[in-house]
């Protein structure tokens, strides 16, 4: 087979290298061309280095290319990988900073959340130019798969008003799944035969079968508590799912930011967050894994080049979508995963524009979802405060509508149980004069803002989060390694 895919934001180092790894694995994949796209010619010279040393070593025909030119790159590619940060972690910092000074505490905030709403604010002016690249020069009906964050916004404006084939795709199931496996005992997660449907980070384990016998919530709540590690990391998941009746597939730390109940006060975030880990709830968890792992790679990058010499191994596979996607749309082996796509009448109790996630079937006909599942009625009140806010915030991207922005990022569940709407519309305010580098869409609206910021008395305190950490530094964190392996 000999076909082209393209990468966007290729420079996602790790990322792009997992799934390049992962396509090799399909033997008939070896003739295929990658053209890599990013903005930093620096990372493209990492990357493509990285990719040419595996080619070499693995004896491929593999022809990999790296441009900043996009179009270039999508010139006749069949598929098209987005994986970008729009804005980089500069304009990240003030997703988190900015919502702290008016006690927003968010620990990721990059799907739903004030941190969220502006990153789709960023993204979808960028998607739309994807878009149109993918309709202009692409391969005719060009897949486009989506893994950029805030998932679900994004791949609505690319299915809505980017008119091209979009799927978008995440991990979070399939870590979901493997933690039930393990605290049932299961060998493997293959053991587990689950449904889980719902939104993309609010997906739920709506049905469980372990070896074929189903499994109820009693018997995992139980299994979740005698854990050792899990009954700490996940307090607040194994909250939900005493009180929901079902498990969530989001981490402790994300699905906390999601919900109205668990950060809105200080003295009740450290209750529900573990910090052994930032995934589990640190205060702005992410940007800080995110800002050490950038300068781990740069710092180490020689190391990396040097272990893309190994040969690859298909029995270290990942289980990330993509791979296993194309491999089944190109060769008919069927595929089972968890797609989000616009609902249509998949999941009955959510609304038929939504950007669902939830269990499909990939051939070569396409994606075929699993349709006419139901979810438990909590669940899907949750998923429709984000669902809701999700459609405003995509509205207000795609018409540089402040007012609506504005609205949107009120609703948010968290915002709204923190901050009042004063707070609410001079945060917003701040956020898209402070982000303008990044929101074409609004350019007509900072200057406004800007006066209004001038002239405001509403009140911010410089606060750090109730569960801050200081970036490591690489000596620090040669240090950890270095113990962490004599312990192991």
């Amino acid at each position: 087979m000999s076909f082209k895919i393209a990468i966007i934001g290729a420079g996602s180092v790790g990322f792009t290298k997992k799934l390049f790894t992962d396509i090799l694995c399909v033997p008939e994949f070896k003739d295929i061309e990658f053209a890599l796209t990013d903005i930093s010619e620096h990372n493209l010279g990492m990357i493509k280095a990285i990719l040419d040393r595996i080619v070499e070593a693995n004896n491929l025909p593999t022809k990999v290319t790296a441009t900043t030119d996009r179009r270039k790159a999508l010139e006749g590619a069949r598929y098209v990988i987005s994986c970008v940060r729009v804005g980089g972690l500069e304009a990240y910092a003030d997703d988190i900073r900015i919502p702290l000074k008016y006690g927003i505490d968010q620990c990721v905030g990059d799907t739903i959340c004030a941190g969220g709403i502006l990153y789709g604010q960023r993204n979808i002016p960028v998607i739309l130019d994807f878009c149109k690249d993918i309709r202009e020069v692409a391969e005719t009906d060009a897949k486009f798969l989506n893994y950029a964050n805030p998932m679900a916004m994004n791949t609505w404006a690319a299915i809505e008003y980017g008119k091209v084939d979009t799927v978008g795709l995440c991990h979070g199931v399939q870590h979901g799944a493997a933690q039930i496996a393990e605290v049932l005992g299961a060998k493997s997660a293959r053991e587990l035969d689950y449904v889980c449907s719902g939104i993309n980070h609010q997906t739920w384990f709506i049905e469980l079968r372990l070896n074929g016998r189903p499994i109820g919530k009693d018997e995992l709540i139980a299994a979740f508590e005698a854990h050792p590690v899990y009954s700490k990391q996940e307090k607040l998941r194994i909250d939900v799912l005493k009180r929901f009746g079902v498990y969530s597939t989001e981490s402790n730390g994300h699905l906390s930011e999601y919900l109205p109940w668990y950060r809105k006060r200080p003295d009740e975030i450290t209750r529900w967050i573990d910090m052994s880990d930032w995934i589990h709830g640190e205060t702005g968890g992410y940007l800080r894994y995110s800002t050490e792992t950038r300068n781990w790679f740069e710092t180490e990058y020689p190391q990396f080049l040097e272990a893309a010499s190994r040969p690859i191994d298909p029995a270290k596979r990942s289980n990330e979508h993509a791979s296993h996607i194309l491999e089944a749309l190109e060769t008919n082996r069927v595929y089972r995963g968890h797609f989000n796509v616009k609902n249509n009448g998949v999941i009955t109790n959510l609304p038929q524009d939504a950007i669902i996630e939830s269990p499909g079937f990939v051939d070569r006909f396409g994606i075929n979802m699993a349709a006419g599942i139901t979810l438990p009625e909590a669940c899907a009140a949750t998923c429709m405060s984000s669902i809701n806010v999700q459609r405003m915030s995509v509205h207000a991207a795609i018409a540089g509508d402040i007012d609506l922005l504005k609205l949107a990022v009120l609703h948010d569940p968290l915002v709204g149980a923190v901050s009042t709407p004063e707070e609410v519309w001079q945060m917003v305010d701040e956020m898209v004069v402070a982000e303008a580098a990044w929101l074409p869409q609004y350019a007509d609206a900072v200057p406004a803002a800007k006066e209004r910021l001038a002239k405001s008395k509403v009140k911010t305190r410089e606060w750090a989060g109730a569960a801050r950490r200081s970036v490591r530094s690489i000596e620090e964190l040669r240090a950890e390694k270095a113990a962490l392996k004599q312990a192991g």
